[in-house]
């Protein structure tokens, strides 16, 4: 997993023995195991590492008004009662929420205020609830509804 992988050596004096993954892959699910020695205490810890996955088609960045179908799913084991996807969910009237059975969210022509952030939640049967922030960007024009600009003679034009 190198050079992915990083130990805090600095600190290891206080007790702190974590590992660090950047970036976490798909196959990096599973049971960490570690093991500390200090003097003749051997201490040792288990985590389990699940991995949530949001995918789009076609592939960032997506162009306007082009399908979008985004996708969320996650390693955990139960089964998946329900999906949310919430778009700008803290900037008041433009939000956006949207829930379904399965993990996916299409976007028949995307714009330009569709791009931001999403956050795909996932509830189970355990009543597990896992949640991933995607950062969309769509490719358009995000200029004025006219469009005709008027430019004074010997000036400049955006």
């Amino acid at each position: 997993m190198k050079p992915r992988v990083t130990l805090q050596d600095s600190t290891l004096r206080n007790g702190n023995f974590s590992l660090r993954i950047d970036p976490v892959l798909s196959e990096d699910i599973g049971l960490y195991e570690a093991w500390v020695k200090y003097n003749t205490e051997v201490h040792s810890c288990h985590v389990e590492l699940g991995v949530i996955t949001v995918t789009l088609s076609p592939p960032n960045p997506v162009i306007e008004n082009e399908l979008l179908l985004m996708s969320c799913n996650s390693s955990h084991r139960a089964n998946l009662v329900e999906t949310c996807w919430f778009h700008k969910e803290h900037l008041g009237p433009t939000s956006r929420t949207f829930c379904s059975m399965s993990g996916a969210l299409s976007i028949l022509y995307p714009a330009m205020s569709d791009a931001g952030s999403w956050r795909c939640q996932l509830r189970y049967s355990d009543k597990e609830i896992i949640s991933a922030t995607y950062n969309l960007q769509v490719l358009g024009f995000d200029g004025p509804t006219n469009p005709v600009v008027y430019a004074a003679a010997g000036s400049a034009a955006d």
